[in-house]
Order: structure tokens, then C-alpha cells, then sequence
């Protein structure tokens, strides 16, 4: 079912710097089968689970996380960099290759003990689900499962997420 998705999937290479193998997912979005595709693979996985809330990371979690939450019947809440939510946040900041980046979340968008699914569209070393993950605990929310449309496993980021939640892909390069 999902081979017409990720042969739409196109390889970029040096972007957005050299020796960068950039996963580029626009023509599977412009592809409205391709589409539909990935997003009835995920509901389908997640059906059974009771979600409340699919948490979504910017932006092309976005994109994922949308026709999911509404798939599901759960609550969209959005994870965005600092400074874009207008009302209280609750902030962490994660390391990145060179620095540190932040990310928040409303402090009022997850009730406790509400069954959530964290989305991005490419798992790569894992920091920023982390850190995304550390504001849904904070909020009190019960982490199902940590989902992504394309996992690049040599980077190894599903063993910094394990003991977190079930890591679940739908394309693995």
C-alpha cells in the first residue's frame, strides 16, 4: 500500500549544506493518494490506541499531525518555536549539533492523563522529539507513542527515544 507514497519521496543531496542527504517530502504532499496513503497508514496504527491529543512538532509535523488528530477524533496541539504561541507557554531548550534551540507549548493545551501521539515527518538524532516529549510530561500527558513518516536509522535516534515511548515509522532509510 505505501510503495507509491515513498516513491515519491525524492532524495535532495548537499541541502541544505554539503553531505547533507535531504529527505524531501513535497512531491508525496502534491501526490493526493500518496498522501492519504500515509496518513490512513498512521491512523490505521493508531486507531485501536485511545489517542486525545496528536502533538505536533513544526512544521511539517504540522502537516502530518492535522489530518491525523482528525482522523483519530483527538485534539491538534502544536509544538513551535519560541516567541509563536500567544498565550503561557512552557518552554524547554535542547542542545543541537552547534548550540541550542527551544521549543514551547501551551501551558493549558494537554490535560493530565491524556493519551498523546508525538508527530514530525523524519526522525534524525532525536532532540527535538525529545525535547518535545519533555514538555508533554511536564503537562502531564501520557506518551503513546512517538510517530514519523520517514526514520533515517543510521543516525541512531530511536535508541535516545525508547525509553521515552514506542518509536513507530512508516519509512526507514
Amino acid at each position: 500500500m505505501l510503495e507509491n507514497a515513498e516513491k515519491k519521496i525524492r532524495t535532495i543531496l548537499d541541502f541544505p549544506k554539503e553531505g547533507i542527504a535531504f529527505k524531501d517530502i513535497t512531491p508525496l504532499l502534491q501526490d493526493g493518494q500518496a498522501y492519504r496513503e500515509v496518513i490512513d497508514a498512521l491512523a490505521k496504527k493508531f486507531a485501536s490506541e485511545q489517542i486525545d491529543y496528536v502533538v505536533a512538532i513544526e512544521s511539517r509535523g504540522y502537516l502530518l499531525g492535522a489530518p491525523l488528530a482528525y482522523k483519530l477524533g483527538a485534539g491538534l496541539v502544536l509544538v513551535r518555536k519560541p516567541g509563536k504561541l500567544p498565550a503561557a507557554v512552557e518552554r524547554v531548550e535542547y542542545e543541537l549539533e552547534y548550540g541550542t534551540d527551544a521549543l514551547e507549548i501551551h501551558k493549558d493545551a494537554i490535560e493530565k492523563g491524556k493519551r498523546v501521539i508525538i508527530i514530525d515527518d523524519l526522525l534524525a538524532t532525536g532532540g527535538t522529539v525529545k525535547a518535545a516529549s519533555e514538555l508533554v510530561t511536564r503537562l502531564g500527558g501520557k506518551i503513546v507513542s512517538l510517530a514519523f513518516m520517514i526514520e533515517l536509522k543510521f543516525l541512531h535516534g530511536r535508541e535516545k527515544l525508547s525509553t521515552i515511548a514506542p518509536v513507530y515509522s512508516l519509512f526507514d532509510y
